[in-house]
């Protein structure tokens, strides 16, 4: 880009001549020592007419051509190219002409906050450089190298003469503003990651799938992560502002995704999100409802940052990668199944069980969440031995504090699988949360209680993400674990209880050599089903087994709210041999009591008779929601109106009221929303939406419907615009 170099017309602007002191901006008083003592002038100096900052080819140069913003965005170390026209001829040997980029309000160049590039017959000597590319009569085109470390943001030019008369600088004009981001296609930049589909699916992708439901039933939701639309890189830059992080630490990754971690959420410092995991959404948005980031981040800018209500781990999730993407860190959402929440601080979590066998939610503090949702963000770690750098942890859910804030990360991958702990940050509790111990504790009648089975297997048995360029998942479990019982495995928790974990003193259990599962196919809401219990009688004797069928309705948290069936059963199993035992469940016991998402927990206690020996399993049931249907009529083309319609229907005996209906589609549409006082029962409701594709491409419609009585009800239809 050179000669050839033509305006584009959009972040240019034409200056009138401006002496420097009468309009000089305020931020600028402290740099006035460099102005040039007047003397009696030889020639008339040179005066900017015009700068042009070739928006759209150098977007296109950088990726970033999708967003939708007029003004320049630029990657770290990547050259772009600025023409400035004058009143005369520019000649290079004898005119001093300087350009001025500054961020914040107190720009410094001993912090990065003001940068001096000379055009003219002085010479570069700073960390961003500058060269003359072509110089045509009055107009000079500059190519501009930002430093591969710099601050990202948003960053003021201006253009000044230096001559006999002093110093003659452009005024502040908001379409010269441009912005730096990082530069995952630079080896220079710390979140350089070299393979260039994963920068098209970490940090050109706008819509992604997470992945939730529980580990024998994966679901999954497509979420529009929004990243270049209109507004949301203006409103992540807020966020920054807003949590009042230090302009110093915006061109360190490590520290960046620190802060955005604890930024996403409303806790220590009003952030983006207000979790709730009670029921009660009244006053906001219930978490289930959301269908992107878009919406979330606008409306947290728009209101001045006011924290929005509400979230739950994947808007948490799905709203953190939309921040990292926009600021140009490769980013992707991870889902650990049974992930382990422990309250108290060790590998285990801990259910304590009555007399009879039956759950006490009382005494029962720790729960193994269906699955949790966090992020990774792929980055150097200059901090760390070179073999922790790559896919690193954050999560902003707030679960524990971390340096007095609620955040997580970065935490390496890659030390969480050797059990190297006591790196910064937070390894002990990501670790705890794939390899936590499920201990199952039986308390008599005066509180006491003892071990009676351990499932060293239970928690963190897969983790998963989008796999790139399909809309099927990835499982990445061995990134974090080695197989369950290697020696690998071993040599990994002896490493941790080296950097401080519990030893496990309670392993190993005696072996009772009979074991218990709980199978039941793909339930819908509102039916009835049967579990049926595999009892595997692994010993050359008979074995007879006593056993307590607890049902409860719980949280995806693992949080129990009602109990609603408690069955004993009898098997007798031969040597070598599995009986199975059916449990009848019916839908008017569970309907009732349902909370959102829809998860039923099963945990089954059993005595063998023969040895007074003990063992347990557990087993959450999650019931498919009902069906949200998309369709489209006609042919979706650039520029031709398509009719999308959204429908539903109540397949249940009660009313459904309050209902929230939303459609996105990143590219096509905003968010929009209707409401519904009521759906009866066997009632249906249709929503018709027409819109005029602008692109062509792939694009994916979502919708969600969403109630008191009914959450995670949604859909997506993925069509190309011809």
């Amino acid at each position: 880009m050179n000669k050839h170099i033509k305006s584009s017309g959009k972040g240019r602007v034409r200056f009138a001549k401006s002496n420097s002191d009468e309009h000089r901006p305020p931020t600028f008083e402290a740099f006035d020592t460099k102005l040039v003592t007047p003397r009696a002038p030889t020639t008339q100096a040179l005066s900017v007419l015009d700068v042009d900052m070739h928006a759209a080819e150098n977007k296109r140069a950088h990726n970033t051509i999708k967003y939708k913003n007029t003004n320049l965005i630029v990657r770290r170390n990547q050259e772009f190219f600025i023409t400035i026209s004058f009143d005369q001829p520019f000649n290079n040997q004898r005119d001093n002409v300087q350009m001025e980029f500054l961020i914040g309000s107190s720009p410094d160049e001993n912090k990065g906050t003001y940068i001096v590039l000379p055009i003219g017959i002085e010479k570069s000597n700073g960390r961003w450089k500058s060269r003359v590319v072509d110089i045509r009569g009055n107009y000079v085109t500059v190519g501009v190298t930002p430093d591969a470390s710099c601050i990202i943001g948003r960053f003021q030019t201006f253009v000044v003469v230096v001559s006999d008369f002093g110093k003659q600088r452009t005024e502040r004009n908001t379409a010269t503003d441009f912005y730096v981001l990082f530069n995952p296609w630079d080896p220079a930049d710390q979140v350089y990651i070299p393979n260039d589909n994963q920068r098209q699916e970490y940090v050109m992708n706008d819509v992604g799938i997470i992945y939730n439901g529980e580990i024998n039933n994966i679901t999954s939701r497509s979420w529009n992560f929004g990243q270049f639309e209109k507004g949301v890189l203006d409103a992540c830059l807020f966020v920054l502002d807003s949590g009042k992080v230090p302009l110093v630490y915006r061109g360190n990754a490590t520290q960046l995704v620190r802060q955005g971690s604890a930024l996403m959420n409303a806790q220590d410092d009003d952030g983006v999100l207000v979790g709730s995991w009670d029921e009660n959404y009244s006053i906001g948005t219930a978490p289930t409802a959301w269908t992107g980031s878009t919406e979330i981040l606008l409306k947290y800018a728009r209101e001045g940052g006011v924290p929005v209500c509400f979230a739950q781990c994947w808007v948490y999730a799905g709203v953190l990668n939309s921040f990292m993407r926009c600021l140009g860190i490769p980013t992707r959402v991870i889902t650990n199944y049974c992930s382990a929440h422990d309250n108290t601080g060790n590998l285990k979590t801990d259910i304590v069980l009555d007399e009879d066998g039956r759950v006490d939610r009382s005494r029962t503090r720790d729960s193994v969440w269906n699955y949790h949702c966090w992020n990774e963000v792929y980055m150097k770690r200059p901090d760390l031995p070179d073999k922790f750098s790559g896919w690193q942890v954050i999560d902003s859910t707030p679960q524990e504090t971390s340096d007095g804030l609620y955040r997580c990360g970065p935490t390496s991958v890659n030390a969480v699988k050797e059990g190297e702990l006591s790196y910064p940050f937070d390894a002990r509790f990501v670790f705890a949360e794939l390899n936590s111990d499920v201990i199952y504790r039986q308390s008599d009648k005066y509180g006491n209680t003892k071990i009676h089975h351990v499932d060293t297997a239970y928690v963190g048995k897969l983790l998963v993400t989008k796999r790139v360029n399909a809309n099927s998942y990835e499982d990445i479990t061995s990134n974090y674990k080695y197989p369950e019982g290697s020696d690998k495995d071993k040599q990994t928790m002896k490493n941790a209880e080296n950097r401080g974990i519990p030893t496990r003193d309670y392993l190993p259990q005696p072996e009772a050599g009979v074991t218990m599962n709980i199978q039941v196919d793909t339930v819908k809401m509102g039916d009835n089903f049967k579990l049926t219990l595999n009892i595997n009688n692994q010993t050359s004797q008979t074995r007879t087994i006593n056993a307590t069928i607890t049902g409860s309705v719980s949280f995806y948290t693992g949080v129990v709210s009602t109990t609603f069936k408690l069955e004993n059963k009898a098997a007798t199993v031969n040597p070598q041999n599995t009986a199975k035992l059916q449990i009848n469940v019916q839908a008017v016991d569970y309907m009732p009591y349902l909370v959102e998402q829809a998860n039923l927990l099963f945990v089954v206690y059993g005595r063998i008779q023969e040895t007074g020996q003990t063992i347990s399993t557990m087993r959450v049931v999650t019931l498919r929601p009902p069906e949200l249907t998309i369709n489209v009529n006609g042919i979706p083309r650039v520029g031709k109106e398509l009719m999308v319609i959204v429908s539903f229907r109540n397949p249940f005996t009660f009313i459904l009221e309050n209902v929230q209906l939303r459609l996105d589609a990143v590219g096509l549409m905003p968010t929009r929303m209707k409401s519904y006082n009521q759906i009866p029962p066997g009632g249906s409701v249709q929503y018709t939406e027409v819109i005029t594709p602008q692109t062509p491409g792939r694009k994916v419609l979502i919708g969600s419907l969403d109630c008191a009585a009914l959450r995670q009800v949604t859909n997506q239809l993925e069509i190309i615009v011809q």
